[in-house]
């Protein structure tokens, strides 16, 4: 029995979950983020081939885009407090593992399969799931929080995790992150009950509280994912959202979140500074991607998307052409750190309102998917067109160009109509 239910908590006790919610996709965050600080001291500590090493990280990448999706599903089956713990013991036990390795397999198995699979269990379907089941009322406000829990947490933690790879190697990071995941795993035993039935009260904004679906076998969750996304590719609202998102990912984590440093790096600032430009920009997002969650509660999200695309990518397509300079890196860091996952909670709230409370979160996961193809498609294509050109400045034209393009393909989706909620 959860401390949650021993006691009457009354309808603020959902904010309590989403804090719980906050914290795990925070730690989600840092493991992901973690590969791009290992790679230099995992070739000094090994001399590993660095394509050893950008595999393990795209693997990483990829499974936790796929397994979001599936994760949703179970969360609906086997339920959303076992599906946390499991990915979050993964994530412990994975880079525990990680501290024995001696081959670059080894290396690719941990960070990469492994991690990557934890990691996607706690990713942001999970964060709609925790909404649509806790929350009536301030769905985007709640949204946006958790959204820009994982920004923050990869922007935010690649200082503190690069200081402490240039004190003492990787072996402080990977212990550091396998701490982190491991110590939620109590907390959300003890403060996440799986519904607000089981406390006895509504949900958030609600009135009534709604009984518990009956449990159904947790293989049903591949089943019932397919299905879902069967019935969602049939509409163009699907590809739409999954088009957008791809090209969110091209733009965020794959592009600025891979390249930045070393795009600075070209233009003669330090490894510090670069850092700190993206720790700004982390901080600047915890504020952007909130203030987007409260829009969504009260504006059209898909023309709040066509905002958002639209001036990520005048931007992105400036950048080349600053000075570099601290005044003009300060606006730019402020600028993009507002918008860089801002378009998570009207894509949420667009997937909710067209394909319902329950499914949609098990959408969004495959949207989502959508997202880490894109950062792997530009992670990949950005340090190829370096390699062979020399600069950043046509990767990030493209990438600003896209965004416009994904902007105005927004404003096609269809108005949202509300779907059953069962």
């Amino acid at each position: 029995m959860t401390i949650a239910s021993k006691r009457p908590f009354g309808q603020g006790y959902a904010w309590v979950v989403a804090a719980v919610t906050f914290l795990a996709l925070l730690a989600a965050a840092g493991l992901r983020s973690a590969p791009g600080v290992l790679l230099s001291p995992l070739h000094s500590a090994f001399g590993w081939d660095r394509g050893w090493l950008s595999a393990g990280a795209a693997v990483g990448i990829l499974l936790y885009g796929l397994v979001g999706p599936f994760a949703a599903a179970l969360m609906q089956t086997l339920g959303l407090r076992r599906t946390l713990v499991a990915g979050l013991v993964l994530m412990s036990g994975s880079t525990a593992l990680s501290l024995g390795m001696r081959e670059p397999w080894q290396y690719v198995a941990t960070w990469g399969v492994l991690s990557g699979l934890g990691s996607g269990a706690v990713a942001l379907s999970m964060g709609a799931t925790v909404v649509n089941r806790w929350f009536v009322a301030r769905r985007g406000l709640v949204m946006g929080l958790l959204s820009a829990s994982t920004a923050t947490g990869s922007l935010v933690f690649l200082p503190a995790m690069a200081a402490l790879a240039e004190r003492g190697g990787w072996r402080p990071v990977a212990i550091a992150v396998s701490l982190a995941a491991g110590a939620l795993v109590p907390l959300v035993l003890l403060l996440m009950p799986e519904r607000p039935s089981d406390i006895g009260q509504p949900a958030y904004g609600a009135d009534v509280v709604e009984a518990a679906p009956p449990p159904a076998h947790p293989l049903a969750a591949i089943r019932l994912a397919f299905c879902v996304l069967r019935d969602a590719a049939r509409t163009s609202t699907f590809w739409l959202l999954f088009a957008t998102f791809f090209v969110c990912g091209f733009t965020t984590n794959g592009l600025v979140g891979t390249h930045l440093i070393s795009f600075c790096g070209d233009r003669g600032l330090a490894l510090v500074q670069a850092g700190a430009l993206l720790a700004a920009m982390g901080a600047c997002d915890m504020v952007g991607t909130t203030a987007s969650g409260w829009l969504t509660d009260r504006y059209d999200p898909r023309k709040l998307l066509f905002v958002y695309y639209g001036l990520r990518g005048l931007a992105l397509v400036a950048l080349p052409f600053l000075d570099f300079d601290l005044v003009s890196l300060s606006v730019f860091a402020v600028f993009y750190g507002l918008d860089w996952l801002a378009t998570v909670p009207p894509t949420v709230g667009i997937a909710n309102a067209t394909f319902g409370e329950r499914n949609g979160p098990i959408v969004f996961g495959w949207v989502a998917l959508g997202h880490q193809m894109g950062a792997a498609s530009a992670a990949f294509g950005a340090g190829v067109l370096r390699e062979l050109q020399g600069r950043y400045l046509e990767s990030f034209v493209i990438a600003g160009l896209l965004a416009v393009v994904a902007g105005l393909a927004a404003l096609a989706i269809r108005r949202p109509a509300p779907a059953a909620t069962a």
